[in-house]
């Protein structure tokens, strides 16, 4: 029967062309804008490490006070050097690393074509921030535990930097000079770049280069290597700016902190740990109000931090709404187009077709009007994707893809959301009552 009702429906939509042209514009239009903002929020807002992110956490202590919190009383979302290595030497957490940036020179090798020294900017991490984040190497592999002990000067760099000194292939082992200084190659990272950059508590955000270099947190802080990125103090100390020493025994928060908890119970003891540091430095006279901490895992910090930018939120609302306003259109322009045909029922109803029948052809005419829709909507949709780019900073619209499922779910939603359109006009024309109509013919 359906290819039945096919038939009749391919037919009823070319005895009305330009009503029917209409109604595909309509559902397209409206698919289209839904799903180009759908993609641009689902792009943002992906969870840049599913399938361990909520057992990565971000700690949050308290160390300026009452008046120096943000709203709502939340403390700053970083750590100062002594909070930072004091949480460090306890290690209540599977893996942990405290962080900050640095930038830098590197000069290419000697058999390279260029040698023009090559800016770069990385991270001094700990050695369990490799595996804790899950990074990707080419080639070898983050450093050890004795290398942090002994402040050992080696590097783990991309494959992008590997390229720029070397010329590529695999150069573990080898020494690189960084700032004049030279560090024994460990590992040679692949394509890693999660985004957003969540890991760096500081500043998560989105951008399309990944880190060049990672140096060990150990060797930097006793080589003076001193941080590239934001550092706050509180009210009424004084910023000791470029002096990394001062810095370093001073209250002022610069470095990040990641930690993996590999459970509910384990969450339950750090967050008690974090507690019982703050009080032990309230009982010490360094804190003079009672512990103020946050725990949170990667989702709930981006949600904090707003991660997303409002505006893209209000602007798949707004999409939404527009698809409703379509649906609404086109419910009106069924509704006018099934019921003109009242006599053509009324003849089928006489003749013995069920009420089900008649509905179930005119939903069958409906999903004909959603598939072109949908086939329309995703050329709108693939124009909109690559208009992005005129509208959204680089940086964001690095992340907005074309994936086969989101194409799938497209011509689906247009599909779907015709359906649902035409369901009242279908049944005010199964309704008909044939004997009335037949009189008045």
């Amino acid at each position: 029967m359906f290819g039945y009702y096919l038939e009749l429906a391919v037919r009823s939509l070319r005895r009305s062309p330009g009503l029917t042209a209409l109604m595909i514009l309509t559902i397209g239009f409206g698919v289209a804008a839904s799903m180009t903002m759908y993609s641009v929020f689902r792009g943002l807002s992906a969870d840049p490490i599913p399938w361990k992110s909520d057992r990565l956490f971000v700690p949050q202590i308290d160390t300026w006070g009452p008046g120096n919190r943000r709203a709502g009383g939340e403390p700053e979302v970083a750590f100062s050097y002594l909070d930072a290595v004091a949480l460090m030497r306890e290690h209540r957490a599977t893996r942990q690393s405290a962080l900050y940036t640095i930038s830098a020179s590197v000069m290419p090798s000697s058999t390279g074509r260029n040698r023009s020294p090559v800016p770069v900017d990385g991270y001094a991490v700990y050695n369990e921030f490799f595996p804790m984040v899950d990074v990707s190497f080419r080639y070898g592999s983050g450093w050890g535990a004795d290398d942090d002990a002994h402040r050992t000067p080696v590097a783990v760099i991309s494959d992008k930097l590997n390229k720029q000194v070397f010329g590529g292939g695999n150069n573990v082992g080898k020494m690189i000079d960084i700032d004049n200084r030279q560090y024994r190659i460990v590992g040679i990272t692949d394509d890693w770049n999660p985004q957003p950059n969540y890991y760096y508590t500081i500043d998560v955000g989105y951008g399309p280069d990944m880190p060049d270099l990672f140096l060990p947190f150990t060797y930097t802080v006793a080589n003076n290597i001193s941080q590239a990125g934001w550092d706050g103090c509180r009210k009424g100390e004084v910023d000791p700016g470029q002096d990394f020493a001062q810095l370093l025994r001073s209250d002022c928060v610069w470095i990040a902190y990641l930690a993996e908890l590999d459970d509910a119970a384990a969450v339950q003891q750090y967050r008690a740990y974090i507690d019982a540091y703050a009080s032990e430095q309230q009982q010490a006279g360094r804190f003079h109000w009672a512990p103020n901490t946050r725990l949170r895992d990667v989702p709930a910090f981006l949600d904090y931090r707003h991660v997303v930018p409002s505006d893209t939120r209000v602007s798949l609302l707004v999409a939404q709404g527009l698809l409703i306003v379509c649906l609404v259109n086109t419910v009106g322009l069924l509704l006018a187009k099934f019921l003109r045909r009242s006599g053509e029922v009324a003849v089928r109803r006489a003749l013995g077709a069920s009420r089900k029948a008649i509905l179930a052809q005119y939903l069958t005419e409906a999903a004909v009007i959603g598939v072109g829709g949908g086939v329309l909507g995703l050329l709108f949709m693939a124009m909109g994707m690559l208009s992005v780019d005129d509208v959204l900073p680089a940086r964001l619209a690095a992340m907005v893809k074309i994936e086969p499922a989101l194409l799938m779910l497209t011509l689906l939603l247009a599909v779907a959301a015709t359906l649902l359109a035409g369901t009242y006009p279908a049944y005010r024309a199964a309704r008909v009552p044939p004997a009335w109509q037949l009189k008045e013919q």
